[in-house]
């Protein structure tokens, strides 16, 4: 049987569970979601488990301080919530590399079993993202377990967000700067399909606050990406242009001049 070409949408079945899938979309994503729901259970209470004891030993200890207690116990209730999050870190990691998260490039339905890979690798991350990565985004633990996931960061890039999506799908060159609350993710749907194509971003990118980056994105070295800009799909950004716009479009070197002279005031009469 012919293998798609690049950028076509796949419609063939590969087999009995994914016959279901297609079939019973509703019924196996349901089903797909009470299993995250399962996993992220097991996730959660193992990481808990270390601050739990942190919290019982200290209350234990604490029982024969009278008032003083009350802040022990807080102090342990405060440190137990870092330790379960830096416990998370390392087994979502783990389970990311155990479990079958190999996404690769894909156009199609949803509801197939090409996709659980995505769904799956993103439910993972997302167990992180929500909970605790906004306390270490800008820290060396943040960029490890953004590495651990899969995603590739050059050396002394600065990631100034948390809203990532598809990580192992996200390749950052040297000295990028991610501006805060960037939006970064590797996919993108419509009409009933997904596709899952990788964003690559050279050496000494910025990409300005508030930006949204989709999936399908290029963007060559020393290119800017102005602040509250959109890359859709398709977008090749080529080396040293500067971006920006809603959809993000080339802007002419002196277009950009006159636009910074506004700024400043130097047209005003």
């Amino acid at each position: 049987m012919r293998a798609p070409v690049e950028g076509e949408v796949d419609e063939r079945p590969r087999g009995a569970v994914d016959r279901f899938i297609r079939r019973s979309g509703p019924l196996a994503h349901v089903l797909a979601i009470f299993a995250m729901y399962a996993m992220a259970a097991l996730l959660y209470g193992l990481a808990l488990a270390p601050a739990l004891w942190l919290v019982a030993e200290a209350a234990r200890r604490g029982a024969e301080l009278g008032g003083w207690r009350w802040p022990l116990l807080g102090c342990a209730l405060g440190a137990g919530f870092f330790l379960a999050g830096f416990v998370l870190l390392a087994l979502v990691a783990v389970a990311n590399r155990l479990l079958p998260t190999r996404v690769r490039t894909f156009h199609g339905a949803y509801f197939t079993i090409a996709a659980l890979p995505w769904f799956l690798h993103n439910g993972l991350f997302y167990l992180v993202r929500y909970t605790f990565l906004p306390f270490v985004t800008l820290t060396p633990f943040g960029r490890g377990f953004l590495r651990a996931m899969g995603m590739r960061i050059g050396e002394r890039a600065f990631i100034n967000t948390e809203f990532i999506s598809d990580p192992c799908l996200i390749e950052l060159g040297d000295d990028v700067v991610i501006g805060g609350s960037v939006h970064l993710f590797a996919h993108y749907g419509g009409g009933g399909h997904l596709s899952i194509v990788p964003v690559r971003i050279g050496h000494r990118v910025t990409i300005g606050q508030k930006s949204t980056v989709m999936g399908d994105v290029e963007i060559g070295d020393d290119a800017v990406v102005l602040p509250h800009s959109v890359l859709l799909p398709g977008s090749r950004v080529g080396a040293g242009e500067t971006w920006g716009g809603v959809p993000a479009r080339p802007i002419p070197r002196h277009e950009l001049e006159r636009m910074k002279a506004e700024i400043r005031g130097e047209n005003r009469h």
